[in-house]
């Protein structure tokens, strides 16, 4: 088991952290540096011990049993861009994977005459990108303690919108869902409170949103639910790791529940903070109509300390 840093070192780190982080914030453009510096996020990460594990640990001479902390924090697994025009992913570094092909161009308002108007049908594409931060987040989370490796692999494209035409651009099949067709059923928000972003079925481009920042909320949601679940009728590839001994991995994302899964506002601002959609922050407009998040994910796990697994105990 790693040691503990003391509070003092920590609140150093940390510290060193929201610098840097502060210098990425200023960049113009949103590019693989900024998203590397980005993960260096203490209120992101939620580092937590929360538990203790069982070993059986076996020599020639005998058997013993060993213990270790069990731990949980969250780790950026993907980021998920989500952008008007097709073929102009805001990450500049990744735009060459998706640009427009014979099936997929264009994108955008369905119209444009009142900025207002209830029924203004809006387009976003959406790529979800193995996050390029591995390492950097790696060493900073080494020093709370114990570590949890993440699902995502840097840069390996989940899915990306240009590849799943029919599912984003003609909602097929799941425009006939029930969760499609039922108000009320996986929505982001609620009509009672007054705050409803969007519905996350039909898990496609489009969507009637007058607020061009929650379409983009919207819409990252919807990519987010695709990639984290298996065998869904679209072309993409799950992000997700399998459990093992020591190892509890993330699941499903679900839509306002922080334990499946929170975004950090990459761009057109970029937060050291997370947060779920829907939330009471200020909501920046991009310009070109084009966000980005990154997708951070809980997982729980603790050092191996014997041959045979024997159980863990949770302090909650």
């Amino acid at each position: 088991m790693k040691r503990l840093l003391s509070a003092s070192s920590r609140r150093a780190r940390l510290a060193i952290a929201s610098v840097l982080l502060g210098g990425a914030a200023s960049s113009f453009a949103l590019n693989t540096a900024t998203i590397v510096s980005s993960a260096l996020s203490p209120d992101c990460i939620e580092y937590r011990v929360v538990g203790i594990c069982y070993w059986l640990f076996c020599t020639w001479t005998g058997c013993t049993v060993r213990t270790s902390v069990k731990v949980r924090h969250y780790v950026p697994d993907a980021v998920v861009s989500s952008y008007s025009n097709t073929g102009e992913n805001p990450w500049v570094e990744v735009r060459a994977m998706s640009t427009p092909n014979p099936t997929a161009q264009a994108g955008g308002d369905g119209t444009t005459n009142h900025d207002n108007e209830n029924n203004l049908a809006k387009f976003k594409n959406a790529d979800v990108i193995g996050h390029p931060g591995g390492y950097v987040f790696s060493q900073f989370a080494s020093s709370f303690g114990y570590s949890c490796e993440g699902a995502g692999t840097a840069f390996m494209p989940y899915l990306l919108s240009t590849l799943d035409t029919i599912a984003w651009r003609y909602n097929i099949p799941e425009a006939f869902y029930p969760e499609a067709l039922i108000p009320g059923r996986r929505e982001i928000g609620t009509r009672t409170g007054l705050n409803l972003w969007g519905n996350v079925y039909a898990r496609g481009g489009f969507l009637h949103q007058t607020d061009d920042h929650k379409s983009g909320a919207v819409v990252a949601q919807r990519a987010g639910d695709v990639v984290t679940r298996r065998n869904q009728i679209h072309v993409y590839q799950p992000l997700l790791a399998n459990s093992r001994d020591g190892y509890w991995p993330a699941g499903a994302l679900m839509e306002t529940d922080a334990s499946t899964g929170k975004w950090q506002p990459l761009t057109p601002t970029l937060s050291n903070s997370c947060v779920v959609f829907p939330h009471s922050g200020s909501l920046t407009q991009a310009q070109q109509g084009d966000y980005a998040w990154a997708l951070w994910r809980p997982y729980a796990c603790c050092q191996r300390r014997g041959q045979v697994f024997l159980g863990s105990v949770d302090f909650n």
